[in-house]
């Protein structure tokens, strides 16, 4: 078993440079890249939906990304280029993956918070929180089986904490959820502050 906790083998929120310009967006997909990777380690393909579409921004915002490498150095640049393209395909994949790391990072923090709420209560408060109201009814009732599968809570710490003491991993984890929480709450005051969408 490896002695690195997950949250050491991934592209972390907390290394994503922030600079005047914005949030880069390279390394920020890198960074969403190992987060998809984590609902692997929540098994049983829960909340699959949600990872479906955060796969699915990840690759249209790439995309997005390599055609103007330069003009979309930064989120807050790609979103502005669309603007003036009149072209708005790239800011509601953005839109969409926040609300996904959003609904992930209020979980964790849940979870971090209260060391005695199981890992579905977690998932359904940051559910409400978060998705609940852009869901229809359907898919309401869907997340609602999905919350219900979500592995206990020991099962899940030690997934990702992969053999290294619980110690280090809260560290990494900490460190994880700061740089995301930082991130998501940018990113929002960002869309929304200019008025390009609602997370």
């Amino acid at each position: 078993m490896s002695s690195q906790p997950y949250f050491e083998t991934v592209k972390s929120f907390a290394d994503v440079p922030i600079t005047v310009e914005g949030v880069e967006t390279s390394n920020f997909l890198d960074a969403s890249e190992g987060l998809v990777q984590l609902f692997d380690l929540l098994g049983s393909g829960v909340f699959g939906f949600v990872q479906s579409d955060i796969k699915g921004n990840i690759g249209e915002l790439r995309a997005r990304y390599q055609t103007d490498s330069l003009g979309c150095s930064t989120l807050e640049n790609l979103v502005r280029s669309e603007v003036a393209l009149e072209e708005r395909h790239g800011t509601g994949c953005l839109i969409r993956l926040t609300r996904g790391l959003t609904f992930l990072c209020r979980a964790l923090q849940h979870m971090q918070k209260d060391p005695s709420v199981e890992l579905h209560v977690c998932f359904k408060r940051s559910y409400d929180e978060v998705l609940r109201h852009h869901h229809t009814f359907f898919v309401r009732s869907l997340a609602a089986v999905a919350v219900r599968a979500a592995p206990y809570r020991r099962d899940f710490y030690s997934r990702i904490s992969q053999g290294a003491p619980m110690e280090k991993l809260d560290v990494e984890l900490g460190k994880w959820l700061s740089g995301l929480d930082v991130i998501v709450k940018r990113l929002k005051e960002f869309i929304e502050g200019e008025g390009h969408g609602r997370i």
